[in-house]
């Protein structure tokens, strides 16, 4: 979704309303540490003309020196105050924003969220996020200390003479808003391509690194480094163009500055030998410009920068406003189980119609079995058991409660759900199979891994069920992570339990002891059973086959 820059610093903004009293604090401070930097400058030069008697102020000498030690020392505090407001603000607001991310980014899940780019997933919650301190920390309230700047030193130049503030306008709008319109535009397009060059990279880097093995194996590393390769130059070559408009935008800037220093230094002399304005204004207007371009300035070095954070906060804000496919339910009267029942399901993912006209009861205490090619359907049932994904039509029950109106704490609390795939967290195997219940006692872990048959496994590991797995589950076997996946469904303790594939990575001596524990738990637990394997269909009741997302 493009926005456009007004739109994103709009919603950013947003974001930032429960801390606007802070802002205000730091907007205040900003505004009048500036003021205290001026007018030392000026008073300086007040000092001088009070040595030759042509100063415009009755100020005394001494008076003027203590002013300025003040001024000095409040213009510190003043900073000091600013930076930590500003600093606050920025650092507050970015642990509000990951918690809305995390937020989303489980409201999107796992419908939304199947598929996607896990690169740039990564560099969102991580650099864009930290690319919005730009923002906040030094866009938003300079640009308002800037405006405020602008009108007070124009109206305080302007009483000296009018044409002096004129100029002094004319000044601080070229440095402040024109050169950094003019080099926002130049870089226009170059920071959401770096953004979506930088997450592609990342995608690319964590694909190599789980990869490795297929690389090494089919030597396939040379061309893999030169894909990266390619894609380290193009990001490059992008950072160096912004690099180069910051640079051009400092130098253009600068000269500006020098420009505007000697229109007023010329008019405010011709002025003065004209009588229409006396030496000791004419030098104060003079000094109070040269020593007030700080404000916009720091306006001036946002218009090569403002490209990348613009880029972050759309990527951020896309996010937040993403509409979730399955919403959360609540409130709603907590439900058992008693059985499921689904009748002419229909189901598409986009335009891939995968259920035409499912139907299909299964009944409590029972194990049901569903086999079928593959595609035909058989792991989209049970996501949309889950409520993964929303039925699009038909009709699908539990305990004759559609599954779009069970709260969805109950409807999990129902359910074990063991894919395909499991997915183990780098931790220790007794906190991975906590994750099915955190409370779970050390008794109720092993009981769960005897059943499926890895319990004896596991004691002859150094640290038993305080071995760490390592990322991913790297140090696992595709067998033991399957059977890991199976103990957490047996200690999570459903009503109901669905598998997908169960035992596809397992011997037929392991299958055999899990198809004996599934049995079991039959007397309290109902079953579907998902599975290409006519071994593994012979403990089912009942089985169904899908065929073209239909049941037969």
């Amino acid at each position: 979704m493009r926005r456009s820059g007004i739109k994103i610093m709009a919603g950013l903004i947003r974001l930032l309303s429960p801390l606007a009293h802070v802002m205000l604090a730091c907007i205040s401070l900003g505004v009048l540490g500036y003021l205290c930097a001026i007018f030392i400058t000026v008073l300086a030069a007040h000092l001088l003309l009070v040595l030759t008697g042509e100063s415009p102020w009755e100020i005394s000498f001494g008076a003027t020196i203590a002013l300025m030690l003040v001024i000095a020392l409040a213009r510190a505090v003043l900073r000091y105050g600013e930076q930590t407001c500003g600093h606050y603000i920025a650092f507050k607001l970015l642990a509000v924003i990951r918690d809305k991310v995390f937020a989303a980014l489980r409201k999107l899940a796992p419908a939304k969220l199947e598929g996607r780019d896990k690169g740039n997933l990564i560099q969102l919650i991580t650099s864009d996020i930290e690319l919005l301190e730009v923002f906040y920390a030094h866009t938003l309230s300079p640009v308002l200390i800037a405006l405020l700047m602008t009108a007070f030193m124009t109206v305080w130049i302007g009483r000296l003479h009018p044409l002096l503030g004129l100029t002094a306008l004319m000044a601080y709008l070229t440095v402040g808003i024109a050169i950094p319109a003019g080099i926002h535009r130049r870089s226009q397009g170059l920071g959401p391509q770096l953004r979506q060059q930088s997450g592609e990279l990342s995608s690319m880097v964590l694909e190599t690194l789980r990869g490795l093995p297929e690389i090494l194996q089919y030597g396939t590393g040379s061309k893999r480094l030169k894909e990266l390769d390619q894609r380290t130059g193009a990001l490059a070559e992008n950072e160096q163009k912004m690099k180069v408009l910051s640079g051009k935008n400092t130098a253009l800037t600068q000269t500006i500055v020098l420009f505007f220093d000697v229109v007023m230094l010329t008019t405010a002399g011709l002025l003065t030998l004209r009588g229409q304005l006396d030496f000791g204004s004419a030098l104060l207007a003079v000094v109070g410009l040269m020593s007030s371009f700080g404000p916009v300035i720091a306006l001036a070095n946002l218009g090569s920068t403002l490209q990348n954070t613009f880029a972050a906060g759309s990527r951020v804000l896309d996010l937040l406003e993403e509409t979730p496919v399955v919403t959360e339910i609540t409130g709603r009267p907590q439900v058992g189980f008693t059985g499921v029942q689904a009748e002419h399901l229909r189901f598409s993912y986009g335009e891939d119609e995968i259920l035409t006209d499912l139907s299909l009861a299964i009944a409590p205490g029972r194990i049901t079995g569903i086999t079928g090619r593959s595609g035909s359907g058989k792991s989209t049932f049970l996501k949309l058991l889950m409520r993964f994904w929303e039925v699009q039509e038909g009709k699908l029950t539990l305990s004759a409660t559609p599954v779009n109106q069970i709260n969805t704490a109950n409807l999990r609390q129902l359910e074990s759900y063991v894919t395909q795939d499991t997915h183990l967290f780098h931790d220790t195997i007794a906190n991975n199979l906590r994750i099915a219940k955190p409370d779970a006692t050390a008794e109720e872990i092993q009981e769960a891994c005897r059943k499926a048959s890895i319990h004896d496994w596991i004691l002859t590991l150094p640290q038993g069920y305080d071995t760490p797995v390592g990322e991913l589950g790297d140090t696992l076997s595709g067998g033991e992570e399957q059977r890991l996946g199976l103990a957490r469904a047996f200690l999570h303790s459903a009503p109901l339990i669905l598998l997908d594939e169960p035992t596809s990575n397992l011997d037929s001596l392991n299958e055999a002891v899990i198809l004996r524990s599934l049995r079991q738990e039959k007397e309290d637990r109902t079953i579907v059973l998902v599975s290409h394997r006519k071994s593994t269909m012979r403990i089912a009741d009942q089985v169904a086959v899908v065929e073209q997302g239909r049941c037969s």
